[in-house]
């Protein structure tokens, strides 16, 4: 099947394409800064925050403007919907890592050393995962033939990420270098909230499979 776009809509094109790549740095940007706190580089994380909030107000901008061309214009009106509703629930990927960065600024978690590998780990499989639901998106708009193959790469990296969640969660409360059950408790949360974007690329994915079966009858 063709791209959805036609003549007049390419200019829409162009913006989508680069709203999915204020999406995709945003995963690049929450990848970074985590690794950044993990490893306890915590000058360079505290001067980088603010790239995620630049790009927060990046992506509201391009939603607010690609919303109003597609109902001024009346541009794809067999899919603006569908567009729309992705839009907006991917859109939750970039509050969640903003929140996430934010969250570790605030409390300030403190990582032990024998846990640094699995929080790396569990951070870098939630980004492919991320990685993966732009590809979908990318496909759903231009080779919508493809949205499957990466559809699928989302689930498998979500999976992934929930057998290192628990692993990392097992290993947390079995040990006794951390004597506190309260940090233990505290790690489990931000181990969570690193997880909560897999997932939620998982929750959206699932609306490109749809939307591109509409599409495709």
């Amino acid at each position: 099947m063709k791209s959805i776009f036609f003549n007049r809509a390419k200019q829409l094109e162009e913006e989508i394409n680069e709203y999915l790549g204020i999406v995709n740095n945003s995963i690049l940007i929450f990848n970074r800064d985590v690794t950044k706190y993990v490893k306890k580089k915590f000058k360079e994380f505290d001067e980088s925050k603010k790239d995620i909030l630049k790009l927060e107000n990046e992506a509201d901008d391009y939603q607010k403007d690609i919303k109003f061309k597609l109902y001024k214009y009346m541009l794809i009106p067999e899919s603006r919907g569908d567009v729309l509703n992705l839009l907006e629930s991917v859109d939750n990927i970039v509050d969640l890592a903003k929140k996430v960065l934010t969250q570790l600024s605030i409390e300030k978690p403190q990582i032990p050393d024998f846990l640094e590998n699995e929080f790396l780990e569990l951070t870098d499989k939630t980004a492919k995962s991320v990685d993966a639901l732009v590809l979908s998106l990318r496909a759903y708009f231009e080779q919508i033939s493809m949205v499957n193959d990466s559809v699928n790469k989302v689930h498998f990296y979500e999976h992934e990420v929930d057998k290192i969640e628990e692993r990392l969660k097992r290993k947390i409360f079995s040990s006794d270098k951390i004597p506190k059950f309260s940090k233990k408790v505290h790690l489990r949360y931000f181990s969570e909230k690193i997880a909560s974007l897999s997932d939620e690329a998982e929750t959206i994915s699932e609306k490109v499979s749809v939307a591109a079966i509409k599409r495709s009858i």
